[in-house]
């Protein structure tokens, strides 16, 4: 029986893993393999409202194991650390517990047809001091370790008994992790003050936006992009466009232009690339670290398939597909066909990206973005209820590709009872 690996249980990864399961792997026609570093899935997307604590992790998060029962595939808990080719197997790195004690040795996994989906973590372009002093966004881990240096300024902030001080954080870049950030922190300033943490304010709250180009979210249409600078500011976040970021340190952000920003907590949220270790893969890379594929999605290898963040798909026009969630969403799709067409010895159909369009939550203050591709002729900008609405749709929408329609809409019900019965907010 053929054996198809997955490695990389993000959006992408697992609903190609759901998806095979439910083909190829409940009916016996392939045994299906889903790798990930981590017991649990959370959709990457919404990783800023765990570091703020608008979202409690423990309760969306999905077990991979649970779910491969249900849909035809088995999970295996593994960080991929090297690939034989020509033995085709992939390497897993030794899983230690919190004092180095090893519970399960290195391993090796078999394949017949290897599917990467790491992926992707920030790029710090090498900026010195970035990796020492700034929090990254890449996995819930470091989400939730944010949320808890937060949780701490704000209990520190309301034991002091002088006047209370301004806590300043800053964010670079200004794509849609770090606008949805600067949004959201303003949120969870007001929340904490209401359970009575009121010694920091949302005026004390001094919130610096960094972007190295001349306008915050590049993705949207000007229009939109003015539009979203405008409710930041409003909420009282200091926007820097044209602003390049050269060192860092305890103290903040040193810039170009010889500036400094300063900040008690910092964010890098500027670039993405692959993991490192991809570099040693044997593969062919791009400068990003990104694996280069085909429009079938297939490396230069024929039997290793590589999609989403950690691939790179250059389009008709030149340009690379972008790294964007509903990129790994299509993909997983069409690799599902690919997959198909080649187990039954059929050629393999072409992927063609088609842009639904961009939006970006500011809380529950607004969100912005555009609609395109296959719903207008050219593009169509929302703003306000339209565009929340829409928004909170595109999870739904991952949610369905995993549960199906009825499963959806029972843990939406279910999200709908969480709010009335649990607090605003994750206070720990």
């Amino acid at each position: 029986m053929q054996r198809i690996v997955i490695v990389g249980g993000g959006a992408g990864g697992l609903e190609l893993a759901t998806q095979l399961g439910r083909h190829l792997g409940r009916h016996q026609k392939a045994q299906i393999e889903l790798i990930d570093a981590n017991p649990t899935h959370l959709w990457k997307p919404l990783l800023h409202e765990v570091a703020t604590g608008a979202l409690d992790g423990g309760i969306d998060e999905l077990n991979y194991r649970a779910h491969g029962k249900v849909h035809g595939f088995n999970f295996q808990l593994g960080r991929m650390s090297g690939l034989d080719r020509e033995r085709k197997h992939v390497l897993l790195a030794p899983i230690t517990d919190e004092n180095n004690d090893v519970i399960v040795p290195e391993r090796r996994v078999d394949y017949d047809v290897l599917v990467i989906a790491i992926g992707s973590v920030t790029n710090d372009f090498g900026t010195p001091g970035a990796k020492e002093h700034c929090i990254f966004l890449d996995s819930r881990k470091q989400a939730e370790r944010f949320h808890q240096t937060l949780l701490n300024e704000f209990l520190r902030a309301n034991a002091n008994t002088n006047e209370p001080q301004d806590l300043e954080i800053a964010i670079v870049g200004a794509g849609a992790t770090g606008v949805e950030l600067s949004a959201e922190l303003y949120n969870t300033a007001e929340v904490l003050v209401s359970y009575g943490l009121k010694k920091l304010t949302p005026a004390n709250l001094k919130v610096s936006l960094i972007e190295a180009g001349d306008r915050i979210l590049p993705a949207l249409p000007p229009r939109l992009s003015a539009s979203a600078q405008h409710e930041l500011e409003h909420l009282g976040v200091q926007v820097c466009t044209n602003t390049l970021i050269t060192g860092v340190d305890a103290h903040g952000f040193q810039t170009k232009d010889g500036r400094t920003i300063p900040a008690r907590l910092k964010v890098w949220a500027a670039g993405v690339k692959a993991p490192d270790f991809v570099g040693t893969l044997g593969l062919a890379t791009n400068r990003s670290n990104q694996i280069l594929i085909n429009d079938h999605l297939q490396t230069e290898d024929e039997s290793i398939f590589a999609f989403g963040d950690v691939a790179c798909l250059l389009q008709a026009d030149g340009k690379a597909v972008p790294p964007r969630a509903q990129v790994a969403h299509q993909q997983a799709n069409h690799l599902l066909k690919v997959l198909k067409a080649r187990h039954q010895g059929k050629p393999l159909p072409a992927f063609v990206f088609r842009d639904k369009g961009s939006l970006v939550s500011l809380s529950r203050y607004s969100t912005v973005g555009s609609l395109m591709g296959n719903l207008t002729s050219g593009s169509m900008m929302i703003e306000g209820r339209l565009a929340r609405l829409v928004y909170v749709s595109l999870y739904r929408m991952h949610q369905i590709a995993l549960h199906g329609y009825w499963h959806t809409l029972l843990l939406s019900l279910v999200g709908h009872i969480n709010k009335v019965i649990r607090p605003r907010l994750k206070l720990h």
